[in-house]
């Protein structure tokens, strides 16, 4: 039954092995989580077994995240935002419109950030084994097992390859040698030791709380309870935070799905996806906003007179609407000495707008920028919301050059080399909480 694999383009040139296998009447994505391969998954009986039931109901497209499995290894630990690409990349040359897109572990999280950017393109939403952070946090207590993580640091750093992750992946299966001895060919078929290292302190890095009350996708959580790596609690939030989602949770010790409750998964699955359809409402998406202005642009006017600054004003339209389509972003208006814009990605928009400080410097000008990820309204010729309000007062504290963000932002940029300082807590008049602000560099 194992399909052929083949290979597409994503941001970044990056080469990204895929599959396609079966032909139900309606896609599903399966965004994997920490490590995978598309080829030696199949190897094991579970797997394939698993893949019969679904491509009765899905045809089912499979990929290999960048950095692991049979995609570009030099891609390294991306940012979450660019493996979110490789979501969009397979579905674009596999001709999907819209599918459900199922992710387990981190793959989760990536699932997520594509719900809220692309609710157009995905029917349904499901997690399994996912949570919205990792790692602890004063205000979130439920973060990854730390004996069971430093047991996988200490596995990854001195005997990868010998089977031993699946202590923690397949405890189900510890009693089967030939079932170890397969596991470590997946371990040395995905990633190096140090590649997996890497990828593991970005998936340590991520925060996804801000964006959950954003989901307007139907949503299924899937957990097993004794799970030993991600425990069943961060599900649980998940689910009080995603609007409507419904939470399952299943008997059992294993991280990974297609070694136990393989049948009640899909079973769920299938109820779920095939008996709702998504909520139609594409004009409300999650976005990273960006608001640039010119600093003193009043004594620049008044110093350069009408028709320089005219001059200059212009050559400033003119480097946004070159600028944009690079990073990918979406120019809604131009306000005269600024503009707002729209980008699907939050580390492109830091990364925009730190480019356009530098061009705007080389046409002695200042610019600073308020960078916010969030829902917003989509309109004929502009865009609403809260999200665009504070992206708006972020700008209007950020220091002279400097291009501040909300710690939204921030959380969903790891592993993007982008340098954050905190910039501190702050009141913004109409805005509900108080909002912690960093200067990105």
């Amino acid at each position: 039954m194992q399909p052929d694999t083949h290979y597409t383009q994503s941001t970044g040139g990056v080469n990204v092995a895929y599959q396609i296998v079966g032909d139900g009447p309606r896609d599903l994505v399966m965004v994997p989580g920490w490590i995978f391969h598309v080829e030696i998954a199949w190897e094991h009986p579970a797997f394939e077994a698993m893949m019969r039931r679904l491509t009765k109901s899905f045809r089912v497209i499979l990929f290999d995240k960048r950095g692991t499995g049979l995609s570009d290894r030099a891609a390294g630990a991306s940012p979450m935002e660019e493996r979110m690409d490789d979501v969009r990349a397979v579905m674009d040359v596999a001709g999907s419109e819209s599918a459900t897109i199922m992710g387990w572990s981190e793959g989760g999280n990536i699932s997520l950030l594509f719900a809220g950017t692309y609710p157009d393109r995905t029917e349904a939403l499901v997690l399994y084994a996912t949570a919205a952070r990792y790692s602890p946090a004063p205000d979130y207590d439920i973060a990854m097992n730390a004996e069971t993580l430093a047991l996988g640091r200490d596995v990854l750093a001195n005997r990868w390859g010998e089977g031993l992750g699946a202590m923690i992946a397949a405890p189900s299966r510890l009693d089967d040698p030939a079932f170890v001895r397969w596991f470590g060919r997946y371990e040395r078929m995905t990633v190096s030791p140090g590649e997996g290292l890497a990828l593991l302190d970005v998936n340590l890095s991520i925060d996804t709380r801000a964006i959950l009350n954003t989901i307007r996708t139907p949503t299924l959580v899937l957990h097993n309870t004794g799970d030993q790596l991600v425990p069943v609690e961060g599900s649980r939030y998940l689910a009080r935070h995603i609007p409507g989602a419904r939470l399952v949770e299943l008997p059992g010790d294993d991280h990974l799905f297609w070694f136990s409750n393989t049948d009640q998964v899909v079973s769920e699955i299938e109820n779920f996806v095939l008996g709702k359809t998504a909520d139609d409402d594409p004009e409300r998406i999650l976005s990273t906003v960006v608001f640039t202005d010119i600093v003193d642009s009043t004594d620049h006017a008044s110093r350069l007179g009408d028709s320089r600054w005219k001059e200059l004003l212009d050559q400033h339209d003119r480097i946004i609407r070159e600028r944009l389509p690079h990073f990918r972003g979406k120019l809604i208006k131009t306000t005269g000495d600024g503009m707002l814009a729209t980008f699907d990605g939050p580390a492109r928009a830091v990364r925009c707008a730190l480019r356009l400080r530098r061009d705007m410097s080389d046409l002695g000008l200042t610019v600073r920028a308020g960078v916010h990820t969030g829902e917003v309204e989509m309109r004929t010729d502009d865009v609403g919301g809260l999200a665009v309000h504070i992206a708006a007062r972020i700008a209007a504290i950020a220091e002279p050059g400097g291009v501040f963000t909300s710690r939204t932002v921030k959380d969903l940029v790891g592993g993007a080399g982008i340098s954050f300082e905190d910039r501190g807590v702050h009141d913004f008049k109409g805005i509900p909480e108080r909002w912690r602000v960093f200067a990105a560099g």
